[in-house]
C-alpha cells in the first residue's frame, strides 16, 4: 500500500457538518460544529487513518 499526504482542516469537516445538518433540519451553533469536528479528527487519528503533524507558523 503506498502512502498519501492529505490534509484535514477542522474548519473544513465544521462546514460539512453544517450543510449536512441544516439539509437534514438541524440547525447547529458554531461550538458545537466545532466540537463536531474536533471529535471527528480525534476518530480519524485513533483508527490511525490519520497522523497529526503540528506544523510552526
Amino acid at each position: 500500500m503506498r502512502e498519501i499526504e492529505v490534509f484535514i482542516d477542522t474548519e473544513e469537516i465544521a462546514e460539512f457538518f453544517f450543510h449536512e445538518l441544516v439539509k437534514r433540519g438541524y440547525v447547529p451553533s458554531e461550538e458545537e460544529l466545532e466540537e463536531l469536528a474536533d471529535i471527528t479528527f480525534e476518530y480519524l487519528i485513533e483508527k490511525s487513518i490519520i497522523d497529526e503533524e503540528i506544523q510552526d507558523e
